[in-house]
């Protein structure tokens, strides 16, 4: 989620507070209040509301009659929910990205996977993860969809910071390797195959809910 020099306010608020709806700096259940929001970007009330409805459709908050915005809980069906979905856009981006990525877009997800594999935390991993994911399917030229995959993984962040802020370790993803053999051997089948099983992949990490416990609920590997 870098900074766009072009972003207006509303996407600028929005950009700002779902970082803290992702890193867990503002939990589950904490309440949005739109007049301190509107202070501290020195906004009015207008484009505040407007990226709280951005926020609301990325399904990091959720508006609740007389209770206000409050940032969105999760449960295990949510996260499955959202391994499934990003399953299938992902996969379907690859498909019609695979004739266009070039040996330089190959050599550069290389990268960021190498990056990710020596991260020193959760929060440098999943900038490195997202990176690589984007740079497999960004020729596929299909904004809509990459608009839908980019909510997609702002929800699989924030399941990810919940379970590995605290115990953070670094590891090496085979599966990101894979997948770029497949790619460059010209395999697009087999790399969408592997992708699939690696966006489904499901953890068993305890994340925190919004009654500050844990449960069961699982974090999405990739």
């Amino acid at each position: 989620m870098g900074k766009q020099t072009s972003e207006t306010l509303p996407v600028r608020i929005s950009r700002v507070l779902a970082e803290r709806i992702i890193s867990g700096e503002l939990e589950p259940g904490a309440r949005l209040r739109q007049d301190h929001v509107a202070a501290e970007f020195g906004a009015s009330h207008v484009p505040v509301r407007e990226a709280f409805q951005r926020l609301e459709a990325q399904g990091l908050a959720v508006s609740e009659p007389r209770r206000g915005v409050r940032v969105a809980a999760f449960d295990l069906r949510e996260v499955r929910e959202v391994a499934e979905m990003r399953a299938a856009l992902e996969v379907l981006a690859l498909r019609h990205a695979g004739p266009h990525l070039t040996r330089a877009i190959l050599d550069e997800a290389e990268d960021a996977t190498r990056a990710g594999d020596h991260s020193p935390d959760v929060r440098a991993w999943e900038e490195s993860n997202r990176r690589f994911h984007r740079l497999i399917v960004t020729p596929c030229a299909m904004p809509r969809l990459l608009a839908a995959i980019d909510d997609l993984h702002a929800a699989s962040a924030r399941f990810l910071f919940s379970a590995w802020r605290s115990d953070w370790e670094a590891r090496t993803d085979h599966d990101h390797r894979a997948i770029l053999a497949g790619l460059r051997a010209g395999q697009i089948d087999e790399a969408a195959a592997i992708l699939a099983r690696h966006v489904q992949w499901i953890g068993s990490k305890p994340v925190r809910t919004a009654a500050g416990g844990t449960r069961d609920v699982f974090a999405i590997q990739g």
